[in-house]
């Protein structure tokens, strides 16, 4: 559930661990939509016969569909300003994966705050670091720290 604070109390949330999201099942119709939409039909994510035949035992997740499907999942616990206009993907300074995701798995994800920092009035910068995580697995599927931009309507 999304937590509204105060826009200058921002800075002070830096350290805090949210709430995890909740679960996100990884089906097969997921992975085909994305290939779909990214022209990535790799056979290790549409060809279950032939997938079946790797080290994975069966068609995994994109990389990207895993790191794309964060704005859904962080949303779900995220920390935002009153006030807010919008909220914008600022970009990533690291993106790194650990482990794939098999078809038919779930996934949630695990936040950081780390840094806060008022770029320009009313637009607030906030750096996560993210964990996505795997039902039943010890080693994550990515971790990545996550830049979003905050902009805030100014108060009357």
């Amino acid at each position: 559930m999304t937590e509204t604070v105060k826009a200058a109390d921002l800075p002070q949330l830096v350290g805090s661990e949210l709430p995890p999201s909740e679960w996100l099942e990884i089906t097969q119709e997921r992975v085909d939509q994305f290939a779909d939409a990214t022209n990535d039909f790799q056979f290790i994510h549409v060809d279950a016969e032939k997938a079946a035949q790797t080290p994975f035992g069966g068609p995994i997740a994109h990389g990207f569909l895993s790191l794309s499907l964060l704005s859904y999942l962080n949303a779900q616990t995220a920390i935002v300003p009153e006030g807010l206009a919008m909220g914008i993907n600022y970009g990533s300074d690291k993106v790194r994966y650990l482990m794939p995701v098999r078809v038919g798995k779930r996934i949630r994800s695990r936040q950081t705050i780390l840094d806060v920092t008022e770029k320009n009035t009313g637009q607030w910068l906030m750096k996560t670091a993210v964990t996505v995580e795997i039902e039943g697995e010890k080693t994550p599927a990515l971790i990545a720290e996550i830049l979003s931009m905050f902009v805030v309507n100014p108060t009357e």
